[in-house]
């Protein structure tokens, strides 16, 4: 039966990209599909042919004042969101409440915490989608938190103690929320749980949009969580068919010659990169390695026969064809090297970055190195003891041929369904047991 289904984003492209990619699918499969997000966004989703609503804060996602504000790692999650969401929550809430009346089904992305306001306010199912292992804050599973990373140091140190940490951070983290519980109060809302910790999960169903070979299912994840792997988008905006991304050039320079070392910072980072294509170039250079820069300003980069930088390349088409991929570690970017099992070297630039890179060092597949420590001297030694030792390609290659076993689009679109046809069920039931590809 065809449904009105609304996703509801907040954030980079990384954010975005997952909706793109569910919303066509679901899309084709005879449903009507709505998009909320920022303004900034509203091109990139109507030419894809899906229904676009505003949704405030009304910002640039690719602004490097705004990226640089969260520049610092630490503090970065808390500027963003004492100082960036919150203030905002009001005008996001009321656009959402309008956005929402006569759906059947909303999605929301962990950013919008005006989402399970809205749900309750209008009675309305709905479904969060979490794209990284760090969003469940496990105390099985510990993730590298960036405002205290020495936290791991106790990974080891046994559930009860895992526990405690989540304990306190509900204790120091409670003054962040008194933007949600004063305009629960005002519209007449339940007091709710914890937004980070609790309330940012939907009641009935959880998608964990990345793969098993990234992190497991764990105890303690909502029992109404659904792991069907990475979904992804990676198409080219029509902005992009400009000169800075020849693709002509990107095919002739990907045919001949090795396999170049492949840099890039994502959607979010590239905005603000400082200097780390100028040192790229050079560790390219102390490696003897051919280099491919993405997201790279073309003017800025020396013209030469082994060295290529263009604005755009999409990732699936290029990674499997890279010696090493050296990113900041967005989940998206992170999954589309998994998949091309391809050595990685991590740059983390904040947020779920240097968990997700820690991850795959303990498979044995990447190295990291701290986006201060980043030298062309100390990049080039990690470049050449990935490419040097069979293991870094080997360890890849087996979390590649994992991957190929999971249909993360066709079985998140599944799980939603599901969800779209059990409207017999109790409001606190829920269809979904936890399990990975369902």
């Amino acid at each position: 039966m065809r449904k009105k289904i609304l996703f509801a984003t907040m954030g980079s492209l990384g954010d975005l990209h997952p909706c793109l990619a569910l919303g066509l699918e679901l899309k084709r499969r005879g449903h009507s599909v709505t998009i909320a997000a920022t303004p900034f966004y509203r091109e990139k989703i109507e030419h894809n042919g899906i229904a676009f609503l505003p949704l405030r804060p009304d910002w640039d996602p690719t602004s490097g004042e705004l990226i640089a504000q969260c520049a610092n790692i630490r503090r970065g999650p808390e500027i963003l969101l004492r100082q960036m969401v919150l203030p905002y929550l009001r005008e996001t809430y009321t656009d959402l409440l309008a956005a929402a009346r006569g759906t059947d089904l909303m999605i929301a992305g962990e950013l919008v915490f005006a989402a399970p306001l809205v749900a309750e306010k209008l009675n309305l199912r709905w479904a969060s989608a979490t794209l990284s292992p760090v969003s469940f804050l496990s105390a099985h599973d510990p993730s590298v938190l960036v405002n205290c990373p020495e936290l791991m140091l106790l990974r080891n140190a046994g559930l009860g103690i895992n526990r405690a940490i989540l304990g306190l951070s509900r204790i120091i983290l409670r003054s962040w929320w008194g933007p949600i519980r004063d305009l629960r109060r005002t519209e007449g809302l339940s007091a709710g749980r914890d937004p980070l910790l609790d309330d940012k999960f939907a009641p009935l169903l959880v998608l964990a949009l990345f793969s098993g070979c990234l992190a497991q299912p764990q105890p303690d994840w909502p029992p109404q969580t659904v792991q069907p792997g990475f979904v992804f988008f990676d198409r080219p905006h029509e902005t992009h068919a400009s000169p800075d991304a020849d693709f002509p050039a990107l095919a002739q320079f990907l045919a001949h010659g090795e396999a170049p070392l492949v840099f890039t910072q994502g959607s979010t980072a590239v905005h603000h990169a400082g200097d780390f294509y100028a040192v790229s170039i050079k560790a390219a250079r102390l490696s003897g390695r051919r280099a491919l820069l993405i997201g790279a300003d073309p003017r800025a980069v020396p013209s030469a026969p082994d060295l290529l930088a263009v604005r755009y390349a999409p990732y699936s088409e290029v990674f499997p064809r890279a010696a090493v991929i050296v990113h900041q570690g967005g989940s998206g970017t992170t999954g589309q090297a998994m998949q091309a099992g391809r050595p990685q070297l991590f740059v983390p630039f904040g947020w779920d970055q240097p968990d997700n890179a820690a991850r795959l060092v303990r498979q044995g597949c990447a190295l990291t190195l701290p986006r201060s420590r980043y030298t062309a001297e100390r990049a080039a030694r990690m470049l050449e003891r990935m490419i040097t030792n069979p293991l870094f390609e080997q360890r890849a290659g087996a979390i590649q041929k994992e991957m190929q076993a999971e249909e993360g689009l066709s079985s998140a679109c599944n799980a939603i369904e599901t969800l779209l046809t059990a409207a017999s069920a109790a409001p606190a039931a829920t269809p979904f047991a936890r399990t990975a590809n369902s």
